[in-house]
């Protein structure tokens, strides 16, 4: 796992996490997937990523949120979680970025395929759409956090890993970027498991990308930014 930092902005502290705390919660998760035959690590070089992901069978391809030659992610602003067995084989990957939606909405950034292309008038094709009709996702502003590209390989399947990954984005989350709200957009099918916690609304990206060959119709789920800390600090006072 990785040390975490301070909330900053600017010279100012803005949010103060107690890291040794949050190191602990992040332990209850680390301990759960090695329990499992797992050891996970944090990444944060996305080119590494794209090229991991590219190299793991039956993984699909990375949708351009999380792939540089489309949308560049700063340094800070973005993280990927990888699981690999006692082979040191790839079991699990996941992806995760922070969109500044200062002067924006979720619904106005995929609308607009600013999610999914740095430079959608270069990268887009003519034909290619997202709608948004999910009512919160006009209300998301701020720092918001994507969650995204999760996979586990088949024989790891069933054994709780989406919710052990989902409980390290948590306390990483948290920690890095004490966000306004942290999202996923996600088929009706796999609404139950680790979005358990979540609130969720149909209509969250009805998507094509043609050159992608990417046509969904997801729901949003999502937290805020205050249920996210009390997640943490209710799990934390357990532990």
């Amino acid at each position: 796992m990785t040390q975490l930092i301070p909330i900053r902005q600017g010279a100012a502290v803005t949010s103060v996490i107690n890291l040794l705390q949050v190191s602990r919660f992040l332990q209850v998760y680390d301990a759960a997937a090695a329990q499992r035959g797992i050891k996970l690590s944090l990444g944060f070089d996305f080119h590494k990523y794209v090229s991991i992901a590219r190299a793991t069978p039956t993984k699909e391809r990375t949708y351009p949120n999380f792939r540089p030659d489309r949308s560049p992610i700063k340094a800070g602003e973005g993280y990927w979680i990888m699981g690999v067995d006692k082979n040191n084989e790839v079991a699990l990957l996941k992806a995760v970025r922070l969109y500044d939606l200062s002067h924006s909405s979720f619904a106005e950034h995929l609308q607009s395929l600013k999610a999914f292309y740095a430079d959608p008038t270069k990268h887009a094709h003519p034909q290619d759409s997202c709608t948004c009709t999910a009512p919160s996702a006009k209300t998301m502003t701020g720092k918001v956090v994507y969650e995204g590209d999760l996979w586990v390989r088949r024989d790891f399947r069933g054994q709780g890993l989406p919710k052990i990954v989902a409980g390290i984005g948590r306390g990483v989350n948290f920690a890095m970027w004490a966000p306004d709200f942290v999202c996923a957009l996600v088929p009706r099918w796999r609404l139950s498991g680790i979005f358990e916690l979540a609130h969720h609304e149909p209509g969250g990206s009805i998507l094509q990308l043609v050159e992608e060959n990417i046509v969904d119709d997801d729901w949003l789920v999502w937290v805020t930014g205050e249920e996210l800390r009390g997640l943490v600090e209710s799990h934390l006072k357990v532990n």
